[in-house]
This record gives structure tokens, sequence and C-alpha cells, in this order.
């Protein structure tokens, strides 16, 4: 079943649109009487697992289907300038549901590690705020025990579940019937989380083509430049896209069902990624194939001007401030995003000139930072010594071990040699309009030096004062960065299927308390 959503401006209720607008610049306490419970607007945070930002169709893929959010974004408003904070799994997660950076939430800045227990998640404070507040799908955050003398966190959701029914592992089976069976009541959030795109692929053994239609043919994928364009990564590429799908065809029964119970005008429905696809030179990465996500937004009863696109900039921690201003709830001062509702009434508004990415430990010692300023990128690698291969799952899948063959075979180009590049350079520039790709490093051309100057200086300005630290001593390689197998050698962290557990090694930011820093820096 297709959504029906009516083109041009939304007919508004009474009070509503002007919440909206309004709820930007006023006092918590003047936003919760401009916003009552009977007009605050139902919220569902749709979230994929490693889908890139350009494999959507309308983020320009042609060889994508994606009909309804497709269809979400033509009436609603898509963000061209969304960017991640960590192109990895929980760091980006618990980096959305605090809207704080990742060096900011304590261990959490790594993969598979909690959040510092003194840390509000957003979702909690809404239900404390009236609204039923529901998970549904992947879950992967954590928070650390409280310490001595501290009380635990309220609990964040009502409902919790897996999203897992027989016949579809994908995190989405359940999302229907936790819309039509919370409490009416209240206003509701969602946060729907997709195990779809995650290695390894189970959605072609779960198929139903009277659901998703037929398959992807390997025929007809995009292959990206840094990928070797052979059998066995068009083959790699069809099942991802048959993810994508998957995970599409679920947000569209969700709007069918709000739109059926009348609710779909009222609800802002958001759809992004946690990070980019597992495949070579995408999960992991500070460039824009992993940093860069689809972020859509759809909200007939809060939105003008639907279906144009918005050019600004937007953070993910943004996220966080955005959904409880517009549910009429005082943002955390903990919390370091800016609310982007302004873009919802004006997408050529502006609210932030800066966004800061970072790349912690997700299988491999790591330790990058990023800006992106002024239409450049500025990237700044404190372990230029290692490849950038990207995360285990992804050096252990087909298209990578493609790559690898076309490597021994001959000449790759230069998007594809990038994958192996070591020693990698510490400073890295880049004209992102001119040079998509990122593959022309700028840092040490003269016409770029006063550019190059000024971003080193934001950079350095923002770790500084968000407390962030580059240890001396990193969690090391949990695994090979050629084949993607489990380390066994003592000294080697344990991540996943088998590996010697050891110390971990200093987070970053640790030695400067910086889970206890709320200051946002440049913004």
């Amino acid at each position: 079943m297709h959504p029906t959503v009516l083109p041009g401006r939304p007919r508004v209720r009474a009070g509503l649109f002007c919440a909206a607008l309004l709820l930007v610049s006023v006092s918590p306490s003047a936003a919760e009487a401009i916003a009552p419970a009977a007009t605050r607007p139902n919220v569902i945070l749709f979230i994929a697992d490693d889908i890139s930002w350009d494999d959507l169709g309308c983020t320009g893929n042609p060889a994508a289907r994606t009909p309804h959010i497709d269809r979400l974004a033509a009436h609603g408003r898509r963000f061209d300038a969304a960017y991640l904070t960590a192109s990895s799994c929980s760091p980006s997660r618990s980096s959305i549901v605090t809207g704080r950076y990742p060096h900011n939430n304590g261990r959490a800045s790594e993969l598979h590690q909690p959040i510092a227990a003194h840390l509000p998640w957003f979702p909690r404070l809404l239900r404390e705020a009236g609204y039923y507040t529901a998970l549904s799908g992947k879950h992967h955050m954590t928070a650390e025990p409280p310490a001595a003398g501290e009380s635990p966190q309220p609990a964040p959701f009502d409902h919790v579940d897996t999203g897992k029914a027989p016949g579809n592992s994908g995190g989405h089976a359940n999302w229907v019937k936790v819309v039509q069976e919370r409490p009416k009541e209240k206003p509701f959030f969602g946060w729907f989380a997709a195990l779809d795109a995650h290695r390894d692929w189970d959605g072609d053994a779960e198929w139903q083509p009277e659901l998703y239609g037929p398959k992807h043919k390997p025929s007809a994928v995009r292959v990206p430049a840094y990928l070797h364009d052979d059998a066995a990564t068009r083959a790699d590429l069809a099942s991802y896209y048959n993810e994508v799908t998957r995970f599409d065809h679920y947000i569209g029964r969700v709007v069918a069902a709000l739109e059926k119970e009348g609710a779909l005008a009222n609800t802002l429905i958001l759809v992004m990624a946690d990070n980019a696809r597992a495949f070579p030179r995408a999960k992991t990465r500070l460039h824009d194939s992993g940093m860069k996500t689809y972020l859509i937004a759809h909200w007939p009863a809060g939105l003008a001007q639907p279906g144009q696109p918005s050019p600004s900039l937007v953070s993910a921690i943004d996220l966080a401030p955005t959904v409880l201003t517009a549910a009429g709830v005082p943002v955390a001062p903990t919390m370091q995003g800016v609310s982007f509702l302004p873009l919802l009434q004006n997408p050529a508004a502006t609210v932030r000139q800066h966004a800061f990415s970072e790349h912690n430990w997700h299988d491999y010692e790591a330790h990058g930072r990023a800006v992106r300023s002024g239409g450049f990128l500025y990237l700044l690698n404190r372990r230029p010594a290692q490849p950038w291969q990207g995360p285990a799952d992804s050096v252990r899948g087909p298209s990578h071990q493609a790559l690898r063959g076309a490597r021994s075979a001959g000449p790759l180009t230069p998007a594809q040699a990038d994958v192996f590049l070591a020693p990698r350079p510490a400073e890295e520039l880049y004209d992102t309009a001119a040079d998509p790709l990122q593959l022309t490093n700028l840092a040490a051309d003269p016409q770029h030096r006063l550019t190059q100057i000024r971003l080193a200086k934001l950079l350095a300005e923002w770790s500084d004062v968000t407390g962030d630290t580059a240890p001396a001593r990193l969690t090391g390689d949990g695994f090979d960065r050629e084949t993607g197998a489990a380390v066994k050698a003592a000294g080697a962290t344990k991540a996943a299927k088998g590996g010697k557990a050891a110390p971990r090694g200093t987070p970053a930011g640790s030695e400067r308390h910086a889970d206890r820093i709320n200051a946002p820096g440049p913004r």
C-alpha cells in the first residue's frame, strides 16, 4: 500500500504552524506554553544501519528502489548537507541520542562502548514530558552504571523490542504494531531502527517479492568509483540494495498506518542512517563517502515549502534539540547541537556554519578529526601510518576482497588505490563541490594555504573547547586489515568472532573529562 501525501502547502491547524516557528527563539517555559499537549507532534525517527547517503532514489541513485522515502522527500524536506559525527554504528547512535559529540559521551566514542551514566537521552526527556516512547529494532546504545552516590537515569523508552519476527530479521517487523497499539491519549516518539542494511545480508533469504517487488539485478546496480566492477562486487551491491528497499517498504507501511488513522499530518518523520554502507571507502571514513548522510523530514502540519530541499549545513547532534524543540520540551544543557527547525520553515536559512566529525576505534586503531566549513573539508589524521580500509565486516566482504584481487592483477584507479593507501597524509583538504570524490588533496597547495590555516585553527579551537584529546595509547587493532580475520595475538582487542581480549586503550577526551564538558565549540 502506497501512502498518499497531498502536494502543495498543507492546511495547518490553528496555532501549530506558529508554535513550530516560535519555538526556536523562546525560553523553555514559554515554549511549553506555546506547545500544549493537544498540538504537540508525534515524532518518528527511522534510522537505517549502514546505508550511504547516495543510495536512495531521491538522492540521485537511479538504480535504488526507495519509493516511500522518495515520496516523503518530495512532500517534505531533503537536507543535502547533513553530516554525521561518526561513521561508526554505536558511536553515531549514541551521539544522536545525547546530542553530543562522540568524545563528549565518554567511552561511547568507541564501538560497543557505553554512554557516560550522567548524560540524558532525548527520548527520556520526551517521556518525562508526557510522550509515549518506543524503540523497535536495533538498539546498540548502552549506559555506564552510575557512579557511587549517583542515581541511575530514568528509562528512556516505555517500550523496547528487537523488531524481529519469523521471516524478518531486519528490525522492522513490529513498527506498524507499535504505532497501532500505542496509547492514543499521548503524543508518541518512535525510534524505529532497522538492521538493514548491515552485513551479513539476510534480506535475500527472507525476500518476499509480493511485498518488496523483484530483487535487484547485479547488472543494474551502480558501482562506486572506489570499487572494482566485477561479478562479485555487483552481486554484493545487489544484495545490499535489496535491504535498502526492504527498509523503505516498512517506512511506507508505517506512513500508511498513520495516514489511515489521521495522524500523519501532525507527525514529524525523520529518515537517516547511522553511517555509510559497509563497503570500501565508505563506513568509518571521514570523507563524504563515509560521513555524509541522507536526512529527510516530513511534517505536513509544521513544514513550509514542501518538496524544496535545503542546502544548509546540519549535524547529527542537531537531531536531539530539534525534536525536543518541536515537542515543546526544554533542550538539556548537555546537548551541543542546535535545532534546525528554522530550516523546516525556510530551507535557505542557516543554523550552523561548521560541522565536526570524528573517527575513533571501530575494529581498528584510529584517531581522525574533520571539519566542514565554507564548502571545504579539512581532515586531521593522528594515525597516518595505517591505511583506512574500512571496518572488519567490510574487509571480509566480497567487494573488498575483489578489490584486493584487482590490486594484485594490475594498477588500480586513484579512487580504488585510496582504500589501501599507507602511509596516508596527516592533513587533507578538499573543495567538496569541485572534487566530490575527494581525491585531490589541496593541503599542500599554496593557493589554498589560507583556507587550510583557517580550518586547522577552527578544528583546534573545537578540540580545545570540547575537551578532545589524542591519547598516546589508543585501543589497538582487533582484526587483520587485509582479510578482516580476528587478531589472536597478545594485545589484540576482542570485538567479534574470536580475537583475544586485552585492555582497551585510553578513549579520546577522557584525560580532560570531556563527558563533563557541555561547551559545543564553534557552530
